[in-house]
């Protein structure tokens, strides 16, 4: 059966660049970055090297960036960090009601500490209003996290105009940049954050490792103690051939990504226009705001988005839902239901997310594909008003 992968925002295959790269640490180069022999400085070069990488597309110093074991890692080292090391006992954070649950869960954790949250609105396509950041603010407020790129609706927030809110404020700015990295521009001056959050395998890279921004002066308290590696910021000897992965990987990106996000986008919205023209009913989530050139969100309604995306995959077709399964029940995303949808709609959603490999022939196919499996589920559905047989 021909297979088609439309799930990249959920990972993406380790580029063959990549690979190359890393293969020398796992056997040849197998000295200990901290150590001060040969073998230990080989691989601490390799670590530097990847820093300055990552630093690149960033548009960050290579002192700023601290290496992780992923996006959730740095987004739990931003948000306990920064709260741990403001002074005052009344602490305040702002985020919103799109972020991640690795964003999301370590704001409720932060709740159970006595630390107050302020959980901000989106509108219908899914973006923050700056007016709102500003009007949340108090004196004790510690923390800003917004993420500059949604995972599910691929809409990128406004975080520059609200960089400028948190520096007139004077309150540190950090955001999950986990779903932007490699698809758009990143420059963390322009945006005016002080933390910025990737993830490795997300941008083609291996799973396990990220980096967390951290600009300089910028307090933060360490998650983790036992060592002085990254500059005291993060104890443990370093994974150094998955942070020569990433670093592989953040240089692939900064090179690619103006043709690349070119031919998404083109692709994209060949895909999009396609569906509505081919299903009854169909309506794309974010649409009006800017969004990563690879994602797409469509509510399919009358069908429940589990059963869509097991009947796409037996037809060949790899994607996901905006539903999550949780206790055995299937929730709607609080993404989707944010932005204004019905559960009933929430369920019946699909998110399709292109990449690298993806081609105008998968592209045909999914258009072939994915309308009649939405027909024949539809038909099965006790809801969809079938049209009458004359």
């Amino acid at each position: 059966m021909r297979r088609v992968y439309l799930d990249h925002n959920a990972t993406t295959p380790v580029a063959p660049e990549v690979l190359a790269a890393m293969l020398p640490y796992f056997s040849e180069e197998y000295g200990n970055a901290s150590s001060i022999h040969t073998f230990g400085q080989r691989a601490r070069g390799a670590v530097e090297e990847a820093r300055e990488s990552v630093a690149a597309l960033l548009g960050a110093r290579p002192a700023e960036i601290m290496f992780s074991s992923g996006g959730t890692e740095s987004n739990n080292h931003a948000i306990f960090g920064v709260a741990g090391a403001a002074l005052g006992g009344r602490k305040h954070v702002i985020t919103s009601a799109i972020e991640h649950s690795a964003v999301l869960d370590p704001c409720r954790a932060l709740e159970k500490r006595r630390v107050a949250v302020t959980v901000l609105p989106v509108d219908r396509d899914g973006i923050v209003n700056p007016e709102d950041v500003r009007r949340a603010i108090r004196p004790e407020t510690v923390l800003i996290t917004i993420m500059l790129a949604n995972n599910e609706l691929g809409t990128i927030e406004p975080i520059a105009e609200i960089g400028k809110i948190a520096a007139e404020a004077r309150v540190t700015l950090h955001t999950d940049a986990v779903q932007a990295a490699g698809k758009i521009p990143i420059d963390v001056a322009k945006l005016g954050v002080h933390l910025l959050s990737i993830s490795a395998h997300k941008l083609y890279g291996p799973k396990g490792v990220g980096a967390l921004y951290v600009r300089k002066g910028t307090r933060l308290e360490p998650l983790l103690y036992g060592g002085h590696s990254e500059r005291d910021r993060r104890p443990g000897t370093e994974d150094v051939t998955s942070i020569a992965g990433l670093g592989k990987a953040a240089e692939l990106a900064l090179s690619r990504m103006q043709e690349e996000g070119q031919r998404l986008s083109r692709l994209r919205d060949r895909l999009e226009n396609g569906l509505l023209e081919r299903i009854p009913h169909a309506t794309v989530n974010g649409l009006h705001a800017r969004r990563t050139p690879n994602t797409s969100n469509l509510t399919l309604p009358f069908i429940e988005g589990e059963a869509m995306v097991i009947a796409l995959d037996l037809k060949g077709i790899s994607c996901s839902t905006g539903a999550a399964c949780s206790s055995g029940a299937v929730e709607p995303s609080h993404v989707l239901t944010a932005i204004g949808l019905a559960p009933e709609d929430a369920r019946a959603t699909l998110r399709l997310s292109l990449g690298h490999q993806t081609t105008d022939e998968e592209i045909n196919f999914a258009l072939e594909t994915i309308p009649p499996v939405i027909d024949r589920l539809r038909q099965m559905s006790p809801t969809y008003k079938k049209p009458a047989i004359m």
